[in-house]
């Protein structure tokens, strides 16, 4: 997925970067049926610089850096807690014994009626469900829990698993475009795809998405 979840534009400065509208605690902990997401924290750093380092993850999203060492994901989850990345981040882990597997997240757009989904899973965990399932449980939050009109999402051409993800989430292609991409060293294309609260609330239930 094509969003800030890993790394801001180091070029900002302090000044530049954008300040927190929203504590944690509008970020609740979601529970899925494997899945627990919450806030990143120190425990999470070893497996999160171990799953991240890998160039198959790198180019697929925007702007995660690779090689991705022990001090990105150190930095990483500081500013995660300082609310320096997005408006929620969560670590994806699995409910029955606390695996650390990805993360994901919400950035509002400034239109402040649009909000933009990303997520990366570690390499030995796809395939199996769990981008969906985290998707759902996050999209299902926001159109709970804020008042936003549609949700975006954005993959890159080549990733067809992602793009199967957004559209077992009900999400709805809407165009093509280029994103810059930190690990390629230049611009991508993605394609952009949106889902809105009239469909999402049409769906009735994540059953009913195939």
């Amino acid at each position: 997925m094509f969003s800030e979840l890993l790394r801001e534009d180091q070029s900002r400065s302090p000044e530049e970067r954008p300040r927190p509208e929203r504590s944690r605690t509008d970020c609740p902990i979601l529970l899925s049926h494997r899945l627990v997401l919450r806030a990143p924290h120190e425990d999470d750093i070893d497996a999160l610089a171990h799953l991240a380092n890998n160039a198959n993850i790198a180019t697929m999203v925007a702007r995660m850096p690779h090689p991705y060492t022990i001090a990105d994901a150190t930095d990483f989850v500081r500013r995660t807690k300082a609310g320096a990345i997005g408006k929620c981040v969560y670590a994806i882990t699995k409910a029955d014994n606390g695996a650390f597997l990805g993360c994901c997240g919400i950035e509002p757009h400034e239109d402040g009626k649009t909000v933009e989904l990303g997520y990366w899973l570690g390499e030995p965990y796809w395939n199996q469900g769990y981008a969906t399932e985290a998707a759902q449980a996050l999209t299902d939050m926001v159109f709970r829990t804020r008042d936003v009109e549609q949700i975006d999402a954005r993959v890159r051409v080549m990733n067809i698993a992602s793009r199967r993800v957004i559209q077992k989430c009900g999400f709805q292609f809407q165009a093509t475009g280029m994103v810059q991409s930190l690990a390629v060293g230049g611009m991508v294309p993605v394609e952009w795809y949106r889902l809105d609260r009239k469909t999402w609330v049409s769906l009735k239930s994540w059953g009913n998405i195939g």
